[in-house]
C-alpha cells in the first residue's frame, strides 16, 4: 500500500544483516549511522600492531571491517539491478578521503546538513524518476 509508511530500525550486524530479502519497493532507503567500526578487542589490537609496521594497522584492524559492515548494510537495499533506493550515511567521517575512497565508485555522495536533508532526498527521487 503506497499510502502507508513503514520505518524499521536495525543494528548493523544483527539479525537484519542476513536472511532478509526486501525486494522492489519494500525497502527504498537505508540510514547508516557511524562508520561501523568493530569494538576494541585483544584480537583487533594484535591485528593493528601487526600491520602497523606498514602504516596500515588501524585500517586493517578497524576501518576496513567497519566499512565492510556499512557496505553489507547498504546491500540490504540494493539486492539486484532492478532495486533502487537512497542510502544516507550519517557521520562526518564519511566526508574524509580515507572513508570516501572505500565507497563504491558508482555511488554519488552528496554532503548535506539537517537543514537541507529533506530537499536532498526529494532531489534524489526526482532525478531518479527522470
Amino acid at each position: 500500500d503506497h499510502n502507508t509508511t513503514l520505518v524499521g530500525f536495525a543494528v548493523t550486524g544483527g539479525v537484519f544483516g542476513e536472511g532478509i530479502d526486501l525486494k522492489g519497493e519494500k525497502l527504498i532507503g537505508v540510514i547508516v549511522v557511524g562508520v561501523g567500526l568493530p569494538g576494541i578487542s585483544v584480537e583487533r589490537d594484535l591485528i593493528k600492531t601487526h600491520f602497523s609496521e606498514s602504516g596500515n594497522g588501524f585500517e586493517y584492524a578497524y576501518q576496513f571491517p567497519g566499512m565492510n559492515n556499512v557496505l553489507q548494510t547498504a546491500g540490504r537495499l540494493i539486492r539486484s539491478e532492478e532495486d533502487r533506493g537512497i542510502i544516507c550515511l550519517i557521520d562526518s567521517r564519511f566526508t574524509e578521503q580515507r572513508y570516501r575512497r572505500l565507497l563504491p565508485a558508482h555511488w554519488r555522495p552528496v554532503i548535506v546538513n539537517s537543514e537541507c536533508l529533506e530537499q536532498a532526498v526529494d532531489d534524489f527521487w526526482v532525478n531518479f524518476e527522470q
